[in-house]
């Protein structure tokens, strides 16, 4: 049974993301209302106690709090264009795929119409809303974070990086830019070992065990980079120029593709040439950051 001193909330969009998020709120003690094109889709939980609106105009008038975990952008203006007129006075939560300067054209659309804008990036699986294995990203109004955060961590825990909705964005783009080089770091990996019988369902458990103790470095590695101190670290440009450049060997003498490490190996490579061989493995990020004109 719902809580009617809690805000209502409104999820517009079923999909794999939408059903558990109003499924949480549900569960949570919230009055709940959700849209889906599809009507269907929201048969499970209006069982489980929502309410089912006919149009998305009817589900953004009932709730206070609005929730878009939309497929992407175009998919959220597509929604709302015709109805822009009903968001005035409400909390709009972008959790559609986005890119940053989408989420500022959206949150200036939403505030040239009276609402308050979130925007928000959910690193997180189905099955991982409303657990803290899972985590959402969120930028834009402070004030909507504020009031509604308590809302907010009913999904998953909750991290807000500033005013500019684009920065949720740029903070997820950055975390799957580190999940996409380990996972195909991984894969490279497994085709090698391939090569030689090792199945990768045998690999993966030490590539994770790996992986975990990696993480643990990753604060000394932060630290050195933030400082901009690289002396005296303990994994050198110079040693890890070594081991890429065999492991590159490898790869080309076991016919698998060297593309994976060759940007590693120009990056260490160009800092070694530098002088910089025996600073830190870190220190590859200043090759790496942008520089201001006059530096170029």
């Amino acid at each position: 049974m719902s809580d009617r001193t809690k805000p209502h909330v409104t999820v517009l969009g079923l999909g794999r993301m939408g059903a558990p998020i109003a499924s949480a709120f549900l569960v949570a003690g919230y009055p709940v209302t959700v849209w889906n094109r599809t009507a269907a889709k929201a048969d499970a939980l209006v069982a489980q106690g929502a309410v089912r609106a006919a149009t998305a105009a009817e589900a953004v008038t009932a709730g206070s709090l609005v929730i878009a975990p939309l497929l992407d952008h175009a998919a959220v203006r597509q929604a709302l264009d015709p109805i822009a007129s009903v968001l005035r006075g409400r909390t709009l939560v972008n959790l559609a795929n986005s890119t940053p300067d989408h989420a500022r054209d959206l949150a200036a659309w939403a505030t040239g119409h009276g609402a308050d804008y979130l925007d928000g990036a959910m690193l997180a699986l189905p099955e991982t809303v409303a657990t803290p294995d899972g985590f959402f990203l969120y930028s834009g109004s402070r004030r909507a974070f504020t009031t509604y955060r308590r809302e907010l961590e009913v999904m998953a825990p909750a991290h807000y990086f500033g005013a500019d909705p684009g920065a949720a964005e740029i903070h997820d783009l950055a975390l799957l830019g580190t999940g996409y080089a380990a996972l195909t770091g991984f894969l490279h990996a497994a085709a090698l070992l391939d090569t030689v019988g090792t199945s990768p369902e045998v690999f993966a458990p030490l590539a994770a065990r790996w992986l975990h103790g990696m993480a643990g470095f990753l604060p000394e590695l932060a630290g050195e980079a933030g400082r901009a101190a690289y002396a005296g670290g303990t994994s050198t440009v110079d040693l890890n120029r070594a081991g890429v450049d065999s492991l590159i060997q490898l790869s080309r003498a076991s016919g698998i593709t060297t593309d994976v490490h060759e940007p590693l190996k120009a990056l260490l490579d160009g800092r070694s040439a530098d002088g910089h061989g025996q600073d830190s493995f870190s220190s590859v990020f200043e090759l790496l950051r942008a520089r201001a004109p006059e530096q170029q």
